[in-house]
């Protein structure tokens, strides 16, 4: 990407307020986008964008520039993320009215058939996992060497995690009625 090439050679010139001025908008966005893909709830997922800016902004001077900036940012939002999830699975508990009124507003939609979104929800209940390597794979047409990279795993595992969630998602859908393309 070109942006990541300008950011990067403001890093290395030793300009990290003018890289960081420059990434925050550049970036912004996929940031808030992988951390609610993970999370599922949008003020989490604004938490956890902040938090990896300013996890950014400590780490950028000793940014190395060995992996794409794209790739790095990608794997520090993926891991303050996956933090933020342990922190709260910790705290949920199906005695909270309100974790348990969204349950039964999944299942009361999910009984009601599938609609035009039928897919991304399906995408939605696959393991974390595979999750993350279809968002990227697909969504954000990454190759798949590239996914490997940010997900910290062989390209072989990808590629696993890639056919096993083909075949979920096609199993689900058919069972829905729905044809994978």
């Amino acid at each position: 990407m070109p942006a990541d090439n300008a950011i990067s050679e403001l890093i290395q010139a030793g300009r990290a307020e003018a890289a960081f001025e420059q990434l925050v908008p550049a970036f912004r966005r996929r940031v808030f986008g992988l951390a609610y893909s993970l999370l599922r709830d949008r003020g989490a997922a604004e938490d956890v964008a902040q938090e990896v800016f300013v996890k950014l902004w400590q780490a950028l001077p000793r940014y190395n520039g060995r992996a794409q900036l794209s790739t790095w940012i990608y794997a520090i939002t993926r891991n303050t993320a996956i933090s933020a999830m342990r922190r709260r699975r910790r705290s949920v508990s199906m005695s909270d009215p309100a974790v348990f009124e969204e349950v039964e507003s999944r299942g009361a939609a999910s009984e009601a058939g599938l609609d035009d979104a039928a897919l991304w929800r399906n995408v939605g209940a696959l393991p974390d996992k595979q999750r993350q390597a279809v968002i990227l794979y697909y969504q954000e047409d990454r190759p798949v060497e590239e996914v490997a990279a940010m997900m910290g795993l062989p390209v072989n595992t990808v590629k696993t995690h890639l056919h096993r969630a083909r075949a979920s998602l096609a199993a689900a859908l058919a069972g829905a009625g729905e044809e994978v393309a």
